[in-house]
C-alpha cells in the first residue's frame, strides 16, 4: 500500500516537473525586472496636470500599465492628469502571482481613487479587461463619480473557466501554472512582442479574477455613474452576448455600448486601438469640459 501511494506521488511529481518545464519554456514571455522586483517597462505611471481632471486607469489580469500608454498619453494632450498603478501581484514574478489576492486587487484601486480624490475635484475611472471589473466596484461605491470607461471589461467567465476556478484547490497543486486555451488577446504581432503580461495564470489568479468578476457583477446594478463601455466584437475573452449581458445589468440610466471589430481582447494596443483611444478620450472631455 505503502509502495502504491509513494509510486502516485512519484509520478505526479515528475508529472509537475515536466508540465512545468514545458509552460516555462513556450509561454511566459521574456521579460527583465527591474528594482524592486517589477518588470521593465510594466511599472505604474502617472501622468501629472496640477488642478486638472484626473482619470485613474486600471489595467488587467496578468498585465500591467504598459497596456494602458497609448490611451494615457492620450488623456494626457486632452488636458487630464492620468494615473494607471500597478496592481498587486502584477509585473513581477511568477511567484508573486502566485499569491495574488481578489481582496489586494480592489483594496488597491479603491486606495489609489481615494488618493486621486484628495487633490483632484474631477475624477472619473476608466479599466481593461480586469481593471474594468475593480472599475465597477469603485464606481458603485462613489455614485458622485463623473464618468466611467470600461474597456473589454471582464464582467463574466466562460463556463469551462469558471469551474476551474472553482475547482483550482485541488488541480492548483499539480499545475501551478496554467497556459491558456482560448486564443490571442492581441492579434497586433507587434503589439503582441512588446507585451509584458506573465503569458499564463496561477491557480491564485484565477481564484482572484474569479472573485472580482462576480462582485463587480454583483455592484452593476449601483452604478449610477455615466458610463461609456467599448468592446469587440472578436474580442477572444468576452463573447457578444456576455458584453451585452452586462451592459444591460449597468444601473445608471446614462450608458452607451461602442463596438469595434478587428481586435481581440486587450484593445487599447491591438488594431483599432485609435478608434478606441479616440472614443474614450472625446467622451471624457465631453463630461469634463463641458462647462
Amino acid at each position: 500500500m505503502l509502495l502504491g501511494v509513494l509510486g502516485v506521488a512519484a509520478i505526479g511529481l515528475w508529472w509537475r516537473r515536466r508540465y512545468l518545464r514545458a509552460v516555462m519554456q513556450t509561454d511566459i514571455r521574456p521579460r527583465v525586472l527591474g528594482p524592486g522586483g517589477i518588470v521593465v517597462g510594466g511599472e505604474g505611471f502617472v501622468r501629472e496636470r496640477l488642478g486638472a481632471p484626473a482619470l485613474l486607469l486600471l489595467h488587467g489580469a496578468g498585465d500591467t500599465p504598459q497596456t494602458l500608454r497609448y490611451l494615457a498619453d492620450d488623456l494626457y494632450e486632452h488636458g487630464f492628469h492620468v494615473s494607471a498603478p500597478l496592481l498587486p501581484g502584477h509585473g513581477r514574478s511568477i511567484a508573486d502571482f502566485a499569491r495574488v489576492k481578489a481582496d489586494e486587487l480592489i483594496t488597491a484601486a479603491r486606495n489609489s481613487y481615494l488618493e486621486l480624490e484628495k487633490t483632484h475635484s474631477w475624477l472619473g475611472v476608466v479599466g481593461v479587461s480586469m481593471g474594468g471589473a475593480l472599475a465597477v466596484q469603485i464606481a458603485a461605491e462613489h455614485p458622485e463619480m463623473p464618468a466611467l470607461g470600461l474597456i473589454a471589461p471582464y464582467l463574466a467567465m466562460p463556463a469551462t473557466i469558471d469551474r476551474a476556478a472553482r475547482l483550482a484547490w485541488l488541480w492548483g497543486p499539480l499545475a501551478p501554472v496554467l497556459r491558456s486555451t482560448d486564443g490571442l488577446s492581441v492579434l497586433d504581432p507587434i503589439e503582441r512582442d512588446r507585451s509584458l503580461a506573465y503569458g499564463v495564470f496561477t491557480p491564485a489568479a484565477l481564484r482572484a479574477l474569479h472573485t472580482t468578476v462576480r462582485r463587480a457583477v454583483e455592484a452593476l446594478p449601483r452604478v449610477v455613474v455615466p458610463t461609456l463601455m467599448i468592446q469587440s466584437r472578436e474580442d477572444n475573452r468576452i463573447s457578444v452576448a456576455d458584453a451585452e449581458r452586462a451592459f444591460a445589468l449597468l444601473g445608471t440610466r446614462e450608458k452607451r455600448l461602442q463596438w469595434i471589430t478587428g481586435a481581440s481582447h486587450v484593445i487599447t494596443v491591438d488594431y483599432g486601438r485609435e478608434v478606441v483611444i479616440g472614443s474614450l478620450t472625446s467622451w471624457m472631455e465631453s463630461r469634463a469640459f463641458s462647462s
